[in-house]
């Protein structure tokens, strides 16, 4: 498992938080994602997020799931040297 591809989607999802100036539970609300499946991924408990998951958060963020991936720091990441798991 790829825990630094996982924490990339976590700063980013705080990063919108705090520019939008909501909390964890506020997205949870706005986005339709329970509270614990959010937790689980900022805490680090949860590191595959599925596609559903992340299409929810970004509609949250009034964007696309691509608007979402699409921002510097994921798309410089190398998934080089990485298994399929």
């Amino acid at each position: 498992m790829d825990y630094g591809y996982a924490r990339i989607l976590v700063d980013r999802i705080l990063s919108l938080c705090k520019s939008k100036e909501i909390s964890i539970n506020k997205l949870s609300e706005m986005s339709g994602v329970s509270q614990s499946t959010l937790d689980n991924l900022v805490n680090g408990k949860t590191f595959n997020p599925r596609i559903r998951t992340l299409h929810r958060i970004a509609l949250a963020f009034s964007m696309t799931v691509a608007e979402f991936l699409d921002f510097q720091t994921l798309n410089d990441y190398s998934f080089e040297d990485l298994s399929d798991d």
